[in-house]
């Protein structure tokens, strides 16, 4: 089993843009000069996240950029003119789909580049309260093994865009599938140390379904989705009600929302406030988690030192 020593070495909308004209067409001709990113097809995603991806997968084949920047809020996130002309100038936007980016069906109405949703061939887990009830949770890249669809249909969605480079790009997408399954070894030994009484994962947003339908871990939140009704009293009298009733000794909160909710959570409990959690966002390159890899690990540990607190 992993100790915490070996887990560290696992390793507005506002006006249409005028004078917007020319597309280029996905299936793009192959690059004159490789070294050149200003020559590669130029691949936009939603958030940073699945730049990340994009980017591990493509090596040198494309030039990757994301709509939102480090720590912005995806779901409500409201594109600017400047994004409006990245996106006419892309080859291919990539996105998560299932409700995840809110305004992305107006900003594709507004460019001509192709899309293509990444989610594809996921299980789906409904949201199970709220006003997105029965909808699909959108976090799905925070399961692992979620993680391979995420890197399959990537692949699929360059190689048709990028075919000459065909070869270099299987090669990079069963490179990142092996550090997945490395990942998801360490994640899950990591997680299984939590005391059985302490297995209840209580976070701002309803954002782990997915990786705690796969470690075993009761999820419990305060709001199921970001949206503007965030941390109401019966959220929180909610969430306190379980807290209590579970003893649970550590709650948590993602990098892009608000804590304030969490914070009286805790103090009314008595638990912890946890290390914060990323999901919506990487951080900044010399942060806690400038990758999706890192994002994964980092998670995973911070979740078990939290649940492990007496």
């Amino acid at each position: 089993m992993a100790n915490k020593g070996d887990w560290a070495n696992v390793k507005q909308w506002g006006v249409v843009v005028v004078g917007l004209t020319t597309v280029a067409a996905c299936g793009a001709a192959p690059a004159e000069t490789e070294d050149d990113p200003s020559e590669r097809p130029t691949v936009l995603t939603t958030f940073t996240v699945l730049a990340d991806m994009a980017e591990a997968v493509g090596g040198d084949a494309v030039h990757v950029e994301s709509i939102t920047r480090v720590g912005a809020e995806i779901h409500g996130y409201e594109p600017t003119p400047d994004d409006l002309v990245r996106g006419q100038d892309a080859d291919l936007i990539l996105d998560n789909g299932l409700g995840l980016e809110a305004w992305f069906d107006q900003f594709t109405d507004r460019v001509d580049a192709p899309s293509v949703t990444v989610t594809d061939g996921i299980e789906e887990i409904p949201i199970a309260s709220g006003d997105h009830e029965g909808e699909a949770n959108p976090h799905t890249w925070m399961s692992v093994h979620n993680g391979h669809v995420y890197v399959d249909n990537i692949a699929a969605a360059l190689i048709d865009l990028a075919p000459q480079a065909e070869s270099d790009i299987e090669a990079n997408a069963e490179t990142y599938h092996e550090q997945l399954e490395t990942i998801a070894t360490g994640l899950t030994e990591r997680l299984e140390e939590i005391p059985e009484q302490h297995r209840a994962l209580v976070t701002c947003e309803g954002a782990f379904s997915y990786l705690a339908r796969d470690v075993g871990l009761t999820e419990h939140y305060l709001w199921p989705v970001n949206a503007e009704t965030e941390g109401t009293p019966q959220q929180i009298a909610d969430v306190v009600e379980f807290v209590s009733d579970n003893n649970v000794p550590t709650v948590f909160c993602e990098s892009t929302v608000n804590d304030s909710a969490q914070r009286q959570v805790a103090q009314e409990t008595g638990a912890e406030l946890g290390t914060e959690l990323y999901v919506d966002s990487l951080s900044e390159p010399d942060g806690p988690v400038p990758t999706y890899l890192d994002m994964l690990e980092h998670n995973a540990e911070a979740i078990a030192d939290g649940l492990e607190a007496q």
